[in-house]
């Protein structure tokens, strides 16, 4: 296990707690329980399917218990700058892409809470990255598979 700092915000920290909390105290007993009718079934355990297949799960849930266990031991809360006139982990950024009227809302925070469809984007991603430290009115440009993108930060809160 990496000791990676994991940076989380107050909301991050807590779906992380609550999904650990469910994994531990409802989704192993679960699988226990599947686990244990599938031995009462009986036959061989080699051609029990249902048997095979909560074992895979029962492995997979133990290993997504064991890596929320270490996000949440080496995770730092994401402090809220009050000024917000650079952005910074935690900010709230409205984007406008050069050429077009829409505009886009990212939310910036660690790799562990990043969630793109939600506006959710990781400091290290190539946008989070590009965004970091500008202020509003800047313009940004982001490296996409299909070529540079430009960006103009039009409100940070």
């Amino acid at each position: 296990m990496t000791d990676e700092v994991h940076y989380l915000t107050v909301e991050g920290l807590r779906e992380h707690e609550e999904r650990l909390n469910y994994l531990r105290n409802v989704r192993r007993q679960e699988v226990a329980e599947r686990l244990r009718l599938a031995l009462e079934e009986g036959g061989e355990l080699v051609e029990n399917a249902e048997y095979e297949d909560a074992k895979n799960e029962q492995a997979f849930i133990e290993g997504e218990i064991m890596r929320l266990e270490m996000i949440l031991s080496n995770a730092q809360i994401i402090e809220q700058d009050a000024k917000n006139d650079k952005i910074g982990l935690g900010s709230i950024v409205t984007v406008q892409e050069v050429g077009t009227d829409s505009t886009e809302v990212y939310h910036l925070v660690g790799a562990a809470e990043a969630n793109p469809r939600a506006g959710k984007i990781s400091f290290k991603s190539p946008l989070g990255r590009a965004l970091m430290d500008k202020k509003v009115g800047e313009r940004i440009t982001v490296e996409a598979p299909d070529g540079p993108i430009e960006f103009i930060v039009k409100a940070i809160e």
